[in-house]
């Protein structure tokens, strides 16, 4: 929903080549929602399929440059003096919307660390990002290939961010797109920057006093809002709504929109000015990473994963703000916080490579105070090491 586009090069200060490559490199699905840079982000041409369309993101979010290869694009933070995450950009358009993608290896989940980072093109009414400007976020899924067919087929779930448990984020909340009509009559707005408010209607399950509604089309984008190789005559995304997060901050009648910030924990929220380069307010307000660690399941019970092989992300927001349109999230590619790091294998207490009844003695002496306390062996993540500890790793080592 942002008209100037912020293009983002995080370039990744290490001493040593990694053996993986720390930046995205396949893209295995995309569809977004209905939204004004639907069409654009990446192009349309006619003859798309959902195939091509893949391509064409993956053109956008994967890969990387070197400084050699010629002059980097405006707007370029330079780290360091070899590699730099290509920059690109694609919309997810309104809610639900969304991409999936990996690594040319699983992340890991490093203990006590951010593990992954997702860039959108968040921005601020001021340089230090005080409260808000145009924050658009995107909510954040994990997979792992647990089938090993090399595709998400697998269960996901969701990493936790700070509005998860905030009363007025819906879960399973559900919506449904309708495609507009070829001869659709459009019904202009108040503005002649809104040229029709019932151009894309929309149904859904709200638990609040809006459960349909429209996405606006605007002047400023005239191509249809409508993903051209999408099938069938709706479109309909299941996910977690966020909170509006945006309020027309103009007292004097005229529409001056701001979308506020979220605590942490999703996509295009904060702005990502890049690490190691910014210190200070500015820091403490910037993205700084995704932790595998906040995964939880369809209940909200934490899920331990030792790595991930798919992410997923959609856009959170059901909004509309006025001429400014609908809320959406934008992905401006990803990396890789620990290309190299080796996972820990859940319930390998001594460290041995293996789960066997080693580890289980070792749980059974915290318990019985003849060894200290291991924050690892709380399987089951409630806080105490107790007997369910040890059921956990037996069912490990069972493969229960």
């Amino acid at each position: 929903m942002k008209t100037k586009v912020l293009f983002f090069a995080i370039l990744l200060a290490m001493t040593v080549q990694a053996q993986n490559k720390p930046y995205i490199t396949k893209v295995y699905d995309f569809m977004p929602a209905p939204g004004q840079f639907v069409n654009d982000s990446p192009k349309f041409e006619e003859g798309d399929t959902q195939e091509s369309m893949i391509a064409k993101v993956e053109s956008k979010i994967c890969g990387s440059i070197t400084i050699e290869e010629g002059e980097l694009p405006d707007g370029t933070i330079v780290y360091d003096t070899t590699v730099v995450v290509k920059p690109g950009l694609i919309s997810l358009g309104s809610f639900g919307g969304y991409v999936v993608f990996g690594f040319d290896h699983p992340v890991v989940n490093v203990a006590g660390e951010k593990d992954f980072q997702v860039f959108g093109n968040a921005f601020g009414s001021d340089s230090l990002q005080v409260s808000g400007g145009s924050c658009e976020p995107g909510v954040v899924m994990v997979s792992r290939d647990v089938n090993g067919n090399g595709i998400p087929d697998d269960p996901w779930y969701e990493l936790a961010g700070s509005e998860y448990n905030n009363p007025r984020t819906q879960k399973n909340f559900t919506v449904t797109y309708y495609k507009p009509e070829e001869d659709h009559t459009a019904v202009p707005g108040s503005t002649p920057f809104i040229t029709d408010m019932e151009y894309v209607h929309w149904t859904s399950n709200a638990t609040d006093s809006v459960n349909e509604g429209y996405i606006y089309k605007l002047a400023f984008h005239t191509q249809s809002y409508w993903p051209g190789w999408a099938e069938g005559e709706t479109l309909t995304f299941t996910g977690t709504k966020l909170p509006n997060n945006a309020e027309n901050a103009n007292e004097t009648g005229q529409e001056y929109w701001v979308q506020y910030y979220f605590g942490w924990g999703y996509v295009d929220n904060r702005p990502d000015y890049g690490y190691g380069y910014v210190t200070g307010a500015q820091q403490s307000n910037q993205n700084l990473g995704f932790d595998i660690g906040w995964a939880v399941d369809e209940n909200g019970s934490p899920k331990h994963l030792s790595q991930v092989d798919f992410i997923k992300v959609y856009s959170g927001m059901m909004q509309q703000c006025g001429w400014i349109g609908e809320t959406s999230t934008e992905v401006c590619g990803g990396i890789d916080l620990h290309p190299d790091a080796v996972p820990v294998l859940r319930g390998d207490l001594d460290g041995n490579g293996m789960v066997d009844v080693s580890d289980v003695n070792i749980v059974i002496n915290i318990i019985l105070h003849k060894a200290d306390p291991d924050a690892a062996a709380d399987l089951n993540n409630d806080g105490v090491i107790d007997v369910e500890d040890v059921n956990s790793i037996i069912n490990i080592i069972l493969k229960i």
